[in-house]
C-alpha cells in the first residue's frame, strides 16, 4: 500500500518531465493531499499555496523508517542530498556536542515536519542526528527531485526554495537570540566572579 501513497504508480511519472503527468497521477490519492496539507502546514513550509504544495508532493516519493533506524546521522557528508516531510510517526533529534560522548536531545518532531532542508540545498555535513522514535511513513524529496522540478517548473521551485530559505532565515534569528542569551549571562557571571570579596 505504501508504495502507492502518492497515486497510481509513483515510478510510472518518475521519469516524466512534465509535471502535469506527475500532478494527474496524483488525482484521487487522499494521501497526496494529506502530504500537500503537511507540506504548507504552520510546523513546514507555509508560503506555498495548496496547488503548489501538490505540484512538489508530485516529485516526491514515500519513505518508510523502521523503529529505531538513525536516518541522518551528525557529520555525514554523504546521505546529505534529500529532505523528509514526516507524514506519520515520531522522529528524535539528537547532537553530540563538545566535551560530551552521550548525545544530547534537541528535539522530538511529528507529523507535519520537516527534516534535513539545509542538506537538500547545501550538501554539507549534517548537523545532527535523526532516528525514528516510532515507526515512521514520510516523504522524500531529493536534490535529484528538487532538480527536475526546478527543470519542469520554475517558479513553484523557486517558491520551494524561499519557503526552505524563510525557515532557515527563522531558525537562524532563533539560535542568534540565543546566542545573545547566553553571552549576557556569561558577561553576568563573569563580572560577580571579578568583584572583589569583601572582608
Amino acid at each position: 500500500m505504501f508504495k502507492t501513497l502518492f497515486g497510481r504508480n509513483p515510478a510510472s511519472s518518475s521519469h516524466s518531465n512534465n509535471h502535469s503527468a506527475r500532478l494527474r497521477a496524483l488525482e484521487g490519492s487522499a494521501s497526496a493531499d494529506k502530504a500537500a496539507a503537511m507540506l504548507i502546514g504552520p510546523a513546514a513550509l507555509m508560503q506555498l499555496s495548496h496547488e503548489e504544495a501538490r505540484i512538489v508532493v508530485s516529485y516526491m516519493r514515500p519513505h518508510r523508517i523502521d523503529q529505531g533506524t538513525i536516518f541522518i546521522r551528525e557529520g555525514d557528508v554523504d546521505k546529505t542530498d534529500f529532505m523528509l516531510l514526516v507524514l506519520d510517526g515520531e522522529v528524535t533529534v539528537e547532537t553530540i556536542v563538545v566535551s560530551r560522548s552521550e548525545p544530547i536531545t534537541l528535539t522530538v518532531l511529528g507529523p507535519g515536519r520537516v527534516i534535513g532542508e539545509m542538506g537538500l540545498l547545501d550538501g554539507e555535513p549534517r548537523a545532527a542526528s535523526c532516528t525514528a522514535t516510532t515507526d515512521v511513513h514520510g516523504a522524500i524529496l531529493t536534490r535529484g527531485g528538487l532538480a527536475q522540478l526546478l527543470d519542469d517548473d520554475p517558479r513553484t521551485a523557486a517558491k520551494l526554495m524561499m519557503a526552505i530559505s524563510l525557515r532557515l532565515a527563522v531558525r537562524l534569528r532563533e539560535s542568534t537570540d540565543k546566542l545573545k542569551m547566553y553571552t549576557q549571562l556569561t558577561q553576568a557571571m563573569q563580572q560577580e566572579i571579578n568583584q572583589p570579596t569583601v572582608q
